[in-house]
């Protein structure tokens, strides 16, 4: 229940920091911190994303040969 609490607390206080007619008024800063964070964010995920499909990859050519092993076998 707390964390409920909380959580609406927190995002009353961001609708209320980035209203434009409020006091604190940071909604050009965050719009500003959006912008430089965004191509940073896409290089992480693009990292990201190419670790997943190298390990996918490694992982498709060990189970070939696993089963491969295996129906030799038989």
């Amino acid at each position: 229940m707390i964390s409920i609490i909380l959580g609406l607390i927190f995002i009353a206080f961001t609708v209320f920091s980035v209203l434009p007619f409020g006091p604190l008024n940071w909604g050009s800063e965050v719009i500003a911190f959006l912008k430089g964070g965004a191509p940073v964010g896409a290089a992480l995920i693009g990292l990201i994303c190419l670790f997943i499909g190298a390990a996918d990859i490694k992982d498709k050519k060990e189970a070939k040969k696993e089963d491969a092993a295996k129906n030799d076998q038989q």
